[in-house]
């Protein structure tokens, strides 16, 4: 699903990878239009109850628009990935060192949890081998994305977070030097340097920005998706939890125990995952937001008409920018979060 390659520090398509991008994807539409029909109209395949009839529907129709939605944007995404990769070469080497230990650290325990999942799966319930097969490979599948949305917003974090911190040592430099600015003889020497600085800052400000949009293009429909699933995965789950808890009903073969603990464990998993997103989102629009606060610092703190001027600008250029994480017009923040809780409760 990933018909990418890197050579260098540049990604280009690869023909072969392309061909079996596609495959799959046939492959995987192919079964998820059979598994459907037999659920929907020939009532092969069979549930205890509407409501876990109505799960299973959410849970492959969410994740079939997922997988196609990843297929069509493989080359949006890699022209996406490929800057930000451009934007992020300006980050310090402590900055690269802890977002590779969170992102690796995240995502094997990510995977690990999965593949033990999977395992599980195989082992306990009684479906036919192409379910077993293609079931973890969706799952995983929506979980790499996810992932890779995080990853790309923790980088934009990071270097909104540089950005920030480059404009906090140009304040001090600014306050330091207030006294000198006004002599003709600094002025003409040290202004040209502060103004060259700003500019610089403000322009990796618009990219970043831009970036940000298209992160927010290329992944909406995929995160819009998610944030239903999750929705609905949650809410299903609980109710089955629930009715077990209450009245003993089962909706699958297993023991009374291995239900609950299946119950249990995709309710953490799809809780834990839209907390990271929601987490992530959350404070990379504060670290954002803070730009604006820095700058507005600034501007207070020096009396030179020509840095006040480009700060004005710079803070007009801020206003300007809507650095928010979304999709499809949704944001995602704390208040979705408590949204999901309130629907949920």
């Amino acid at each position: 699903m990933f018909p990418y390659k890197i050579n260098g520090s540049t990604f280009t398509i690869s023909k072969w990878r392309y061909i079996l991008s596609t495959f799959i994807i046939c492959v995987l539409c192919t079964y998820e239009l059979v598994v459907l029909y037999e659920i929907d109209f020939l009532r092969i395949i069979k549930f205890k109850g509407v409501p876990k009839t109505l799960e299973r529907n959410c849970f492959y129709l969410l994740n079939g628009f997922i997988a196609v939605i990843t297929f069509i944007k493989s080359g949006p995404r890699m022209r996406l990935l490929q800057t930000i990769m451009n934007i992020s070469s300006k980050l310090p080497v402590s900055s690269y060192q802890k977002l590779s230990k969170f992102i690796h650290i995240k995502d094997i325990l990510g995977f690990l949890f999965l593949t033990g999942q999977a395992i599980v799966y195989y082992l306990n319930l009684d479906f036919d081998t192409w379910h077993k097969a293609f079931v973890p490979y969706v799952i995983l599948l929506v979980f790499q994305m996810d992932m890779l949305y995080v990853n790309c917003a923790c980088i934009l974090k990071a270097c909104f977070k540089r950005l920030d911190d480059n404009l906090k040592n140009l304040q001090e430099v600014i306050v330091n030097d207030e006294p000198h600015l006004l002599r003709r003889i600094y002025h003409k020497h040290r202004n040209p340097f502060l103004l060259k600085e700003l500019k610089t800052l403000k322009k990796q400000h618009l990219a970043i920005s831009d970036t940000l949009q298209m992160l927010n293009m290329v992944f909406s429909l995929q995160l819009l998706a998610t944030i239903i699933l999750t929705f609905a995965e949650i809410t299903f789950n609980l109710y089955f939890y629930i009715m077990h808890i209450r009245i003993g009903v089962l909706m699958s073969n297993l023991s009374h125990e291995m239900y609950d603990m299946f119950l249990m464990v995709y309710i953490s998993y799809y809780s834990l995952k839209i907390m990271l997103i929601i987490w992530v989102c959350e404070t990379g629009k504060d670290q954002a937001m803070q730009i604006g606060i820095t700058v507005h610092d600034l501007l207070n703190n020096t009396s030179n008409e020509q840095i006040q001027n480009q700060l004005q600008l710079f803070s007009l250029q801020i206003l300007n920018r809507e650095n928010a994480f979304s999709a499809k017009g949704l944001v995602i923040d704390g208040t979705l979060f408590i949204s999901v809780n309130k629907s949920v409760d």
